[in-house]
């Protein structure tokens, strides 16, 4: 099995605007943070035009990514955003795949929880379920704000995957308290 997906791994490919090997504001931690490219919602005031353009960026091999985040182990967890990691659904479920088991994961996504779930994309779902926490909904410029932690505007949840599917309801994630 570990060697199945290995080989997935090295044939999968992102088509992504770029990596950030060491982010602060995707999530919390030092993180991993991976630019999907292209993007359909194209948000007017999006911190991320660039990434609109699904033929824009650079090819790069998901294994190249998944060594890429083994070669720092001061990394707590990889974000996918974007673009929208959602058109690019089955190449990001390799990458999570490749990655070491209990790998924090956070998706930013434009999409609803409710809307992916009803899509019936079955990579889609798949990707959503497989993340830790999804940041949903799109960016809306008059609900911007600079005081929210990791979104950037009032309608964007960040939901706590794992208490959402135990609880049948969407939960929302809370920092830790320390």
């Amino acid at each position: 099995m570990a060697e199945e997906t290995s080989r997935a791994a090295e044939a999968a490919r992102l088509r992504i605007a770029d990596i950030v090997s060491d982010s602060i504001v995707d999530g919390p931690g030092l993180r991993l943070a991976v630019f999907t490219q292209g993007c359909p919602h194209r948000c007017p005031g999006c911190h991320n035009p660039q990434s609109h353009d699904p033929e824009g960026g650079r090819w790069e091999a998901v294994s190249a990514i998944a060594a890429r985040f083994a070669a720092n182990p001061l990394l707590s967890g990889v974000t996918l955003t974007g673009g929208e990691p959602m058109e690019q659904a089955a190449a990001c479920l390799a990458l999570l795949a490749a990655l070491p088991a209990g790998t924090n994961v956070w998706i930013y996504t434009g999409w609803t929880l409710e809307e992916i779930l009803q899509s019936g994309d079955e990579d889609r779902i798949a990707l959503a379920r497989a993340c830790d926490v999804l940041v949903d909904g799109r960016f809306v410029l008059a609900e911007r704000s600079l005081a929210l932690a990791y979104r950037g505007s009032r309608n964007q949840r960040l939901i706590d995957m794992a208490a959402t599917r135990a609880a049948g309801d969407i939960r929302l994630w809370t920092p830790p308290a320390w």
